[in-house]
């Protein structure tokens, strides 16, 4: 081994060891921002040490210069727009896009490396040639399926496309069968030799991710991006074999790993599998009538100026939000709110549900936002066994999440869902627009319980009168 050789060994180890720190530091909210700051030097220590190897050994041409430094260029260019730009709100159509580029990314090095191979040629008897067709066949298969699915569900979650209601009838699987046997023919033919099935891998590949995606409703949408999060990490891995980058292999084996596991938890916060999610189509497409779905009888509204006399007597107070709060952008104005009442000694935590919100983490990164401290974040698990000594819950957007139907009602579609206990508190008070249901489709049996008021309203605008009513009663003065 060759000083070049050993120098690209050592930067190559140092940025894996340095993105798997990355990747453990994202488990934390407190220690988020460093450990993406972290894993986005490994990535840019990587790209430094491969162009340090090429320039040692073989060179890099003029023209490919060009094309590494415009393509860096509009890269980051993009990247800091997309991170300026973007809202809060639309975090889950910027994660889903991403993943599209990861596997897009794969795809076309795939695509290159089999039209225009670089490597050696093989000797005569060895594997090498049937483990690069077959690591490109898995890059083109998984790539283009990871780009259609998360570009499907970027549209979705965008508003800019609905789940037809053809995609929910049982032909729909038939059709996806009849794409994933294509591929897998074609998979084939191209492990065979056979140049010409690339396209039909590629075409096939992207109709199945496009088929399996589209009916998909919008509550499992968490799982669907995690899942997509780790068929890119697993595009890229394959993609490693095909450019012989074993930092990209270990790097994409540990997104890969990271989006599975990810994926398992959201399907437990929801007590759905995997293959219902995949295959069942949209969650309020299968929702029947069971004995909690009919229409609310003891419904209770009260005023803003009510809510906050409730919450000046309180000691403790359990906000829950849900992707509403996102849509209000009320973050930065619940947290005034709270910071007026622990300023009148009253507790203040937040309770989060791992399926809040319209991606893994969505309520976590829309209070950091605002400045919430971590230590005030719950988890479900956690916080559960708090409600009962809770004087008032605040519920901003969150609908499924709290419907005691899950815990009750064995005809209900959420029945078996893990959901926060809201109902054990003291007092409920759900601020909302108005009636609808949500992403279930059910009516949600806390807002008929005697100990819950609805609070009928923007949630930023509420909020903002709830500061005002709070301040007139000396809230926060102390």
């Amino acid at each position: 081994m060759n000083l070049p050789d050993i120098i690209k060994f050592v930067i190559d180890l140092l940025a894996v060891l340095l993105l798997a720190l990355g990747i453990k530091g994202l488990s934390k909210v407190r220690s988020a921002r460093e450990a993406n700051i972290l894993a986005a030097f490994a990535m840019l220590l990587s790209v430094v040490g491969l162009l340090s190897y090429y320039l040692g050994t073989s060179g890099i041409p003029a023209q490919s210069w060009a094309w590494i430094i415009v393509g860096s260029l509009v890269g980051s260019l993009l990247g800091t727009l997309l991170a300026k730009k973007v809202p809060m709100t639309s975090m889950p159509e910027t994660v889903a896009l991403f993943n599209g580029f990861g596997g897009m990314s794969s795809l076309l090095v795939a695509i290159g490396a089999f039209l225009f191979p670089f490597n050696e040629v093989a000797k005569a008897g060895s594997l090498e040639p049937f483990i690069n067709d077959a690591s490109i066949s898995v890059s083109i298969f998984v790539g283009a399926i990871t780009f259609s699915g998360s570009i499907v569900a970027m549209a979705k979650l965008q508003g800019w496309l609905s789940t037809p209601g053809w995609t929910q009838v049982k032909a729909r699987h038939f059709v996806n069968i009849v794409f994933g046997v294509t591929s897998l023919i074609s998979f084939i033919y191209l492990i065979s030799g056979n140049v010409s099935s690339i396209w039909l891998l590629v075409i096939a590949s992207t109709l199945l991710g496009i088929g399996v995606t589209l009916p998909i409703g919008g509550a499992d949408m968490p799982v669907v991006i995690s899942l997509l999060n780790s068929y890119s990490g697993i595009a890229a891995a394959a993609a490693g074999f095909v450019v012989d980058s074993q930092l990209l292999i270990v790097a994409g084996a540990m997104v890969g790993a990271a989006g599975l596991i990810l994926t398992q938890v959201m399907c437990k916060g929801m007590n759905r599998s995997l293959i219902s999610v995949l295959f069942g189509g949209s969650l309020s497409a299968q929702t029947t009538t069971s004995s909690g779905s009919g229409e609310y009888t003891n419904i209770t509204s009260c005023s803003v100026e009510e809510c906050a006399l409730t919450l000046e007597a309180a000691n403790r107070v359990i906000v829950v939000p849900g992707y509403g709060l996102a849509v209000a952008q009320a973050q930065h104005t619940l947290r005034e709110v709270t910071k007026k009442l622990e300023q009148n000694g009253i507790e203040v935590v937040y309770a989060i549900h791992p399926v809040a919100g319209r991606m893994p983490g969505h309520m976590n990164v829309l209070l950091a936002e605002a400045d919430v401290p971590y230590e005030q974040l719950k988890e479900m698990d956690v916080v559960n066994p708090e409600f009962p000594a809770t004087d008032v819950v605040l519920v901003l957007g969150a609908n499924d999440v709290v419907n005691p139907q899950a815990k009750n009602d064995k005809s209900s579609p959420l029945y078996g869902m893990p959901v926060l206990d809201v109902q054990e508190a003291r007092t409920v008070f759900v601020i909302k627009r108005g009636m609808s249901a949500g992403y279930s489709g059910i009516k949600n049996d806390l807002f008929d319980l005697p100990n819950t008021s609805m609070v009928f309203g923007d949630a930023k605008k509420v909020l903002s009168e709830l500061i005002g009513e709070l301040k007139d009663l000396g809230v926060g003065d102390k």
